[in-house]
């Protein structure tokens, strides 16, 4: 079991404190393994396995998970049962109806450490906020990074072992476990259509599923493209199907609450002002892109591009497409006082595709790190800005 080291940092100090820790995050990105781990943690600190009770709210095997009121019974007995601080660890805990007021109940009545995980973001967050105003901390779970991919099976860093997360992604199940691309891809689809009909049909209430599928498989075609609500409608008019703006935000809505979808805005690098309706779509994991609507190596621009953002989203960057006069930078990212400036692009094959990717960069008037990362062996960096091959760029330590 990877240890996932990345966000028990983050995670650790919030152990045995008086705070809620909500781990939210995709549908199978590796919460329930992140309880596992924190709970192993706690094993090593002297916490006894009487003082840990796990429940994990997608199984039928604990009867008294079928209501909050049997939720709450059952650690009230074994609140009583043990000695001194209880751990309390709630898998999934969205798909109980009032678990909200549950969980505050939990956290008034007992000398509890909690400890829940979700596949909705809003729903964890707003709501829970609602009931505890700011006593609970969040902590955004992804499916694995190209290093957790390597640390977890015996692939060295070269072409063939990129070439398999290019196409794979990142999903934990897929890399634990010998198992044939045929089979990768079929579950990856298996998840997409849990993430479809659970997260976002059921949960919002969604009639015309198949109006949110073909809606849902051009935001999958577009990953990295400029979002427009008008090419989408033209994009479904095409297909005998119409739909309202209204429908189509409401649809990103949701699928950015089911940690599916990711929207960047756009904003102006000199004038730090945010641009309107100029946003673009990135995806959790490339792989289920793979596995539902193909090609992410035709596409490897797009690709490679998304794979950059959610790296930069794992290490806490807040991110931003950039624009500078008629130029784009493909990403802003700002963590506290840091700040780089990064371009992705497939090879710098060409001095047009070299002058495109270096001249954007070397117009912008900081002294903040600059990279161009592309699938090149060979470094074309200058003025300062840095040329990095995109396996060495998503395991470096710092940018």
């Amino acid at each position: 079991m990877i240890q996932r080291e990345m966000y028990m940092s983050k995670i650790r100090p919030f152990m045995k404190q008086d705070i809620i820790k909500v781990l939210t995050g995709i549908r199978r990105s590796g919460k329930s393994v992140m309880l596992e781990l924190i709970q192993q943690e706690l094993r090593l600190q002297g916490v006894s396995d009487k003082q840990i009770l796990s429940v994990n709210l997608e199984s039928r095997n604990n009867p008294f998970a079928a209501s909050v009121d049997g939720i709450y019974s059952y650690v009230n007995n074994f609140a009583s049962r043990a000695a001194g601080k209880i751990y309390l660890f709630f898998d999934e805990i969205q798909e109980q109806d009032g678990w909200e007021s549950m969980i505050n109940s939990c956290m008034i009545d007992f000398d509890a450490d909690i400890y829940i995980t979700g596949s909705n973001a809003k729903l964890l967050s707003g709501e829970l906020a609602t009931y505890i105003g700011g006593r609970y901390v969040e902590f955004k779970i992804f499916p694995f990074s190209y290093k957790e991919m390597l640390d977890i099976t015996s692939f060295k860093n070269n072409a063939e072992a990129f070439q398999m997360y290019l196409t794979r992604g990142g999903m934990p199940f897929l890399y634990q476990f010998p198992i044939d691309e045929k089979s990768s891809m079929q579950y990856l689809s298996d998840i997409y259509d849990s993430i479809i009909l659970k997260d976002i049909a059921t949960r919002n209430k969604i009639r015309d599923i198949e109006l949110l599928k073909r809606t849902i498989q051009f935001f999958i075609a577009n990953i990295g493209n400029t979002f427009s609500a008008a090419n989408i409608s033209k994009y479904l008019k095409s297909e005998m199907r119409s739909v309202s703006t209204e429908t189509i935000y409401n649809y990103i809505d949701y699928c950015k609450t089911a940690c599916f979808l990711h929207l960047v805005p756009r904003e102006d690098v000199i004038g730090k002002k945010l641009l309107q309706f100029q946003e673009k779509i990135y995806i959790a994991d490339h792989g289920i892109r793979e596995a539902v609507y193909g090609n992410n190596m035709r596409d490897i621009n797009q690709t490679l591009e998304n794979i950059v953002y959610m790296e930069l989203l794992r290490r806490g960057y807040n991110i931003r497409v950039g624009k500078n006069s008629s130029n784009e930078i493909d990403f802003v990212a700002v963590s506290g006082k840091e700040k780089i400036y990064v371009q992705v692009t497939y090879i710098l094959a060409t001095e047009e595709t070299i002058e495109r990717e270096f001249s954007v960069l070397e117009t912008i008037p900081d002294n903040y790190p600059k990279y161009v990362v592309s699938m090149d062996e060979i470094d074309r960096g200058r003025n300062g800005i840095k040329n990095v091959n995109i396996r060495e760029f998503l395991l470096m330590d710092n940018y």
